[in-house]
């Protein structure tokens, strides 16, 4: 588990979740229809619960005053490689670094375990910028497909050293 500030001085419980629970299964669901609504269906890499359930995926999600902020997910890739998914904020606290913290809370996690190199997609409309900016913020550059993904004019990928 891991306690950060947001913006507003709030405090962020950040910890494993499960999936299990109401407010995060429909925040899941909310990231997946934004991805269809921004992105044809052959563009969107957004995992569903039952695929961030999976043994290689390790899912967190950050809690404001008892309220679901945001969730993030890691899946190893290999033994020194992780691939950040599912990075969603809650519309309610868009702005006051949800993202920021839960990212540098997956990133603290990927070290720990001995990973030398983070890896994403993300989406390459207007609508990405803030995420696509997030990152840049926190090292992370653009690089070329990876892992099985192919060029798409609606995706970027992006890495960063640890």
């Amino acid at each position: 588990m891991g306690w950060h500030t947001d913006a507003m001085n709030r405090t962020i419980e950040i910890h494993h979740d499960d999936l299990s629970g109401e407010a995060t299964r429909r925040l899941i669901a909310m990231h997946l229809a934004g991805m269809h609504d921004t992105s044809p269906p052959e563009s969107v890499h957004a995992l569903d619960a039952d695929a961030l359930a999976d043994p290689s995926v390790s899912f967190w999600s950050g809690w404001i005053d008892g309220e679901l902020a945001g969730i993030g997910a890691l899946k190893t890739l290999d033994a020194h490689r992780g691939e950040l998914k599912s990075m969603r904020v809650d519309d309610r606290f868009l702005g006051y670094g949800i993202g920021r913290a839960i990212l540098r809370h997956i990133m603290a996690d990927a070290r720990e375990r001995g990973m030398t190199s983070l890896w994403l997609e993300t989406g390459s409309t207007a609508d990405f910028l803030p995420a696509q900016r997030l990152y840049e913020s926190e090292g992370f550059v653009v690089c070329g497909p990876f892992e099985g993904y192919a060029v798409d004019p609606f995706s970027v990928f992006m890495t960063r050293e640890l």
